[in-house]
């Protein structure tokens, strides 16, 4: 008997090794896709969605737009076009949450700085006092990459409007025309401008989902 198991010892072995190999394979195959949730305003807390696009269910996405960035130049949809971004709003004599959003924002340049694939897109809520001039004192502070990063101002109606019918990522306040109160959420957006995660732009652990969801982000596609 002993004879009959070292004569075949070596089969045994292999086919084991066979074994775990097929058992893998069919369980990568079988193994179900992440993807990452698709968001709709109707998804979202009603506090921070404009009460005409509060019961939509689909088909949601970031709508067109014309900003200055931090050199002066005019910022559209084109050049987000086929790229992954996150967007955030802030503004720069801001001395709470800012800094660290920006800080934060400035760690995910850093951890992506290699990956052309994704860019960065912050919006002021102050454009009256965030002229291009004093964005790009702010850019060169915070170390912004240009080729990475924009900060943008313009129209005060229209960085209101995407802040809370395109980016679901502010609240207003009550009895004032066109002002609100920025969150500090950092939202995720696919090449097809649709709204794929929110993420707290002031906690560190957030921070590492919102860079994991990314790379999910981009097998996806």
């Amino acid at each position: 008997m002993l004879t009959f198991f070292k004569k075949y010892k070596f089969f045994a072995i292999v086919l084991v090794v066979l074994s775990a190999i097929i058992i893998t394979v069919i369980y990568q195959i079988m193994k179900p896709k992440v993807m990452l949730k698709i968001y709709q305003p109707a998804d979202v807390s009603t506090e921070l969605v404009d009460t005409t696009l509060q019961y939509v269910k689909k088909y949601h996405t970031i709508a067109n737009f014309s900003l200055t960035n931090q050199n002066g130049q005019t910022i559209t949809q084109d050049d987000y076009k086929d790229k992954i971004y996150v967007a955030d709003f802030f503004f720069t004599t801001c001395q709470t949450i800012c800094p660290i959003m920006t800080g934060h924002m400035a760690e995910i340049q850093e951890k992506l700085k290699n990956d052309d694939e994704v860019l960065l897109l912050s919006h002021t809520v102050t454009p009256e006092i965030d002229t291009v001039a004093q964005l790009k004192k702010y850019a060169l502070e915070k170390g912004v990459n240009d080729a990475k990063w924009n900060l943008v101002t313009g129209d005060k109606k229209e960085i209101y409007d995407l802040a809370r019918k395109s980016y679901l990522a502010a609240k207003d306040v009550p009895f004032q025309d066109y002002d609100l109160i920025h969150t500090e959420n950092f939202v995720l957006v696919d090449k097809k401008k649709r709204i794929r995660g929110f993420y707290d732009g002031t906690d560190p652990e957030s921070i590492e989902k919102l860079l994991t969801d990314i790379k999910i982000l981009e097998k996806e596609d």
